[in-house]
C-alpha cells in the first residue's frame, strides 16, 4: 500500500520522504508543482494543496497511511482538518501527525493552539495516530547565522528556562520509523504521542557559548527583547506571523521547552543511534 506525505518538499517533509524511500516504502507526495518538486524518482507525485478538497480526495485514493505536516500559515488549522476528514472518509486508519511540543501549554500562541486543536480532533474522532511533538528546530538557526557571524551576538530571545532543540534529520527519521511501524501493523495501532527533543536543553546564554566555541571568538547573548525580535521579523514575514513568533518566544522565556523524563532515551532507542547535538549542528552550519 501507499504512504501519502504532505509538506513533502519542505525541510522536514523532504527528509521524511527520503527516509521512507530508503526503507523501500511506496510513497506518494502531495505537491503544488510537480515540475519543481525535485523528489526521488520512485516517489509518485499528486498535484494539489490542502485547501483544494478535490485534489486531497484524489491524493488519498489507495492510501493506507498518512503523514500530515502543515506549514505555519494563516489557515493551517483548516488545512489540517480538511486532510483528516478526507482521510477518514477514504478509510485511512494509519496516521502520523506532526504537531509541536507543549501544544497544550502554549495556549496563546496561534500555531501551537491550532496544532492542539488538530490533536483534539484526532483523539475525539478515535483516529489511529502517532502524534509527534517536536521542540524548536535547530535548523531554524540558519536564519541567524549571518547575524551571529557578522555582529557577534546570538539574537534569539529564548530565555533561561532552556529549549531541547532537535535536528530536522532526527525528526524525519523518527517520522519514517513510525510511518513504517503503522503501515506494517496487521491492525491499526492505538493513539500515541511522542515528544521529539534534542539531547541538550539550552538557554540563550548556552547557545551563545556554543557559537563562541565553534567560531573561536566571543558571541554575546544580549537578552530577551521581544519588541525588537518582532520588529526584525516583520522585515521578512507578514505581521501576523511575526506576532505569532513573538508569542512563541515569550513562552520560551516563561515555560521553556523541557523534555519529560525518558524522552531522550526513548528517541535514542527508536533511532538506534545518538541524537544530533546542537554543537555539531552549528559546526556544520558554519562549515
Amino acid at each position: 500500500m501507499t504512504i501519502l506525505v504532505t509538506g513533502a518538499t519542505g525541510n522536514v517533509g523532504r527528509k521524511v520522504v527520503d527516509q521512507l524511500v530508503r526503507r523501500g516504502a511506496d510513497v506518494r507526495a502531495l505537491v503544488r508543482n510537480t515540475e519543481t518538486a525535485n523528489l526521488p524518482v520512485r516517489v509518485e507525485l499528486a498535484q494539489g494543496d490542502l485547501l483544494d478538497v478535490d485534489s486531497v480526495r484524489s491524493a488519498m485514493k489507495g492510501v493506507s497511511t498518512l503523514f500530515l505536516l502543515n506549514g505555519v500559515v494563516a489557515d493551517e488549522f483548516t488545512q489540517a482538518l480538511i486532510a483528516l476528514n478526507v482521510a477518514r472518509d477514504a478509510g485511512v486508519e494509519r496516521i502520523v501527525y506532526l504537531s509541536v511540543i507543549h501544544s497544550d501549554v502554549y495556549a496563546n500562541v496561534p500555531h501551537f493552539a491550532g496544532k492542539f486543536g488538530v490533536e483534539r480532533m484526532i483523539e475525539a474522532m478515535g483516529m489511529h495516530a502517532t502524534i509527534l511533538r517536536p521542540a524548536y528546530f535547530m535548523d531554524n538557526e540558519v536564519t541567524i547565522k549571518d547575524v551571529v557571524t557578522g555582529y557577534g551576538i546570538y539574537p534569539m530571545p529564548i530565555g533561561d528556562k532552556g529549549l531541547a532543540m532537535i535536528d530536522a534529520r532526527d525528526i524525519g527519521e523518527i517520522a519514517a520509523v513510525e510511518l513504517i511501524r503503522r503501515e506494517q501493523s496487521p491492525d491499526p495501532l492505538p493513539l500515541t504521542r511522542i515528544n521529539l527533543v534534542g539531547p541538550d536543553t539550552l538557554t540563550g546564554a548556552d547557545a551563545a557559548v556554543i557559537w563562541s566555541e565553534v567560531l573561536g571568538r566571543t558571541i554575546a547573548f544580549p537578552g530577551n527583547d521581544l519588541d525588537g525580535f518582532e520588529q526584525n521579523l516583520r522585515q521578512v514575514m507578514p505581521s501576523w506571523m511575526a506576532y505569532d513568533m513573538r508569542q512563541m518566544a515569550g513562552r520560551f522565556q516563561t515555560d521553556g521547552m523541557v523534555p519529560e523524563a525518558g524522552d531522550v532515551e526513548r528517541l535514542t532507542k527508536l533511532l538506534g543511534r545518538p541524537l544530533h547535538t546542537y554543537r555539531d549542528h552549528v559546526a556544520e552550519l558554519v562549515g
